[in-house]
């Protein structure tokens, strides 16, 4: 399966990157457990309900999670963002 990254998750990433390299790197990891190991306790991986039924969600740390969705092409990664932002939609 492959994994995707949409624009708008690239552009956050990219920004978080230049702000804070550390984060970024932490980001990077957990998308490679991921891929290794979805279910790996660490990152908290659960469907969603309500708006985001079809989505589910990773921990990235804090206050900072990852949505993504499954199709044809692959997992697709659509947002990045604080619990509360990413969760509002």
């Amino acid at each position: 399966m492959q994994l995707i990254l949409t624009a708008d998750v690239k552009s956050k990433l990219k920004k978080i990157k230049g702000k804070t390299p550390k984060l970024s790197e932490k980001i990077h990891k957990k998308l490679k457990l991921f891929i290794d190991n979805p279910q790996h306790p660490s990152l908290r991986n659960h469907k969603l309900k309500g708006n985001l039924k079809d989505a589910w969600s990773i921990f990235i740390e804090k206050d900072l999670r990852m949505l993504y969705y499954f199709d044809e092409v692959g997992i697709i990664f659509f947002d990045i963002g604080a619990h509360d932002e990413v969760y509002k939609k």
